[in-house]
């Protein structure tokens, strides 16, 4: 009996310690399982990646990298309000010519897209954004030195050809966010937009009374500068590197994000997303086939309307200012004389002064509202009814100015609220498009949306310098007119909630 008892003692013994051996060595792998994420399956995508790492601060370091860019192509936007009637007072060009200063711009955006779409696939976004920036700024500083008209459209549209890849870092900044946070976060970016068409009218105010235009294309590259010294710190995508068959440099890019966000790195081995594979496969034609034929022709029509009533109420803006000094728009065209052209109306142009700049700023202003404001209505109402709400109330707000154009605070009020408006509705579209479109077609579907705005703005100073300077009436009814048909064909589109996408594009 006792042998048989320490036998049974022995054996409980050595089943203890057995025991308190796999404890510790589970405890162990716990504790070191702790620092790492594991993937059921053993692999992972950059997508899922983001997903666990969240937004922290490697995401906040890479919302200023792309907002500076954002605020670069937005000033170089803006500049053109504020360059195009001091060069018909300075070098005393025709209306049609300093309307062209504007189009040109847009047309080498325009007939860029293709080549930056292609080197930002082959070589990767990260050098398409540097090469970007170094030629915005070396461009836009010969600007300044442009002898004659024909030099200055040649390298304004060298100007347009590079901001043709700006773009591609709203790409890179989407890529590297969560899926819960990405709309916002590429909504909120627009801000920087704002930002820097106020610094842009800041830097005009105190540079063109006392420097001159010429100073003012120089110191309006100082954010392009700045991007360009933090391209080296700027982050390659994960998914082109993965794409592309650098794995490597993709994980050590993964680790990097984990580790600024204090997150553990994900275990598994790393592959390509489906989704990536897939986005190659989109055509031009595809957007044509019969269940997406008259969404695609609608989105056409509302981004050109939108590019052609965004841009002509920053173009008119100036020249509605600069009338209450100098008269350019003629009394009996504010009256109502349509078509009437009188001659003498364009015979002085002067600077603008600094009452026109402060007016401006309170213009430009309003596009922080009306960021915030979209993104609080889109949620609770709907993208479909956000955009045709947004087009009526532009509309609407435009027939004000036939009464308030003579007074400048109601007009400056007018303007303000027009300006608003008209940017959220930019955000609208820019959130409802990627969604609409199923993700073969995602690419290719916003690339020629953007094409069709790249050519609204090429039309619109057209009407907001040239026509303008004739018939004030003919031109705001022109707006007016394109804003109401836009909202109804916001009304045609075919879904309205975020909840209707994943069931739209899965018929689709």
């Amino acid at each position: 009996m006792e042998s048989s008892s320490g036998y049974q003692n022995l054996t409980e013994t050595v089943d203890r310690k057995i025991s308190n051996t796999f404890t510790a060595k589970r405890q162990a792998q716990d504790f070191e399982m702790s620092n790492v994420t594991v993937v059921p399956d053993e692999t992972y995508t950059v997508a899922q990646a983001v997903d666990a790492f969240g937004f922290g601060k490697f995401q906040v370091k890479l919302s200023l990298f792309t907002g500076l860019c954002w605020m670069a192509d937005s000033m170089e936007t803006t500049i053109l309000s504020i360059l195009s009637p001091t060069l018909h007072y300075e070098w005393q060009i025709t209306l049609f010519q300093e309307a062209l200063v504007t189009t040109i711009v847009f047309l080498g955006m325009m007939l860029s897209l293709p080549f930056w779409g292609s080197f930002s696939d082959k070589f990767g976004r990260k050098p398409a954004l540097t090469l970007c920036s170094v030629l915005l700024f070396y461009f836009g500083i010969l600007s300044s030195m442009s002898p004659n008209y024909t030099w200055l459209l040649i390298l304004r549209g060298l100007v347009g050809f590079a901001i043709g890849c700006s773009p591609q870092s709203v790409t890179l900044y989407a890529e590297f966010l969560p899926c819960k946070q990405r709309a916002k976060c590429v909504v909120l970016l627009d801000c920087f937009w704002a930002l820097g068409a106020c610094f842009e009218v800041l830097l005009a105010l105190i540079v063109m009374p006392t420097l001159g235009w010429k100073w003012l294309l120089v110191l309006s590259t100082a954010p392009l500068l700045g991007f360009a010294c933090v391209c080296p710190w700027l982050p390659e995508s994960a998914r082109y590197l993965v794409a592309s068959g650098q794995t490597d440099k993709a994980i050590d890019t993964l680790k990097k994000v984990a580790h600024d966000n204090g997150k553990p790195m994900l275990l598994g081995r790393l592959v390509v997303d489906d989704i990536v594979l897939e986005e190659k496969n989109g055509r031009f034609t595809d957007l044509l086939l019969p269940q997406l034929r008259v969404t695609s022709i609608l989105l056409w029509f509302i981004w050109l309307v939108c590019a052609f009533c965004y841009y002509g109420i920053v173009l008119m803006s100036t020249g509605l200012f600069e009338s209450g000094n100098n008269n350019r728009i003629c009394s009996a065209n504010l009256d109502g004389d349509i078509f009437k052209t009188v001659q003498t109306c364009t015979a002085e142009s002067h600077y603008l002064t600094t009452h026109d700049y402060i007016d401006l700023l309170w213009t430009t202003l309003a596009e922080f509202p009306g960021i915030f404001a979209t993104i609080y209505v889109i949620d609770r109402f709907g993208r479909k009814i956000t955009l045709v709400f947004q087009f009526t109330m532009f509309a609407i707000n435009l027939i004000f100015l036939f009464q308030f154009a003579k007074n400048r605070v109601l007009l400056t009020i007018t303007l303000f609220f027009a300006r608003g408006i008209i940017a959220g509705v930019f955000q609208a579209v820019y959130v409802y498009t990627p969604e609409i479109y199923p993700t073969p077609l995602r690419t290719i579907g916003v690339g020629t949306c953007s094409a069709m705005a790249r050519l609204g703005a090429m039309v619109t100073p057209y009407i907001a310098q040239v026509l303008l300077k004739s018939s004030f009436t003919t031109s705001i009814i022109i707006y007016i007119t394109a804003a109401l048909l836009a909202a109804i064909a916001s009304s045609l589109l075919p879904i309205n909630n975020e909840r209707n996408v994943k069931e739209y594009t899965e018929k689709d």
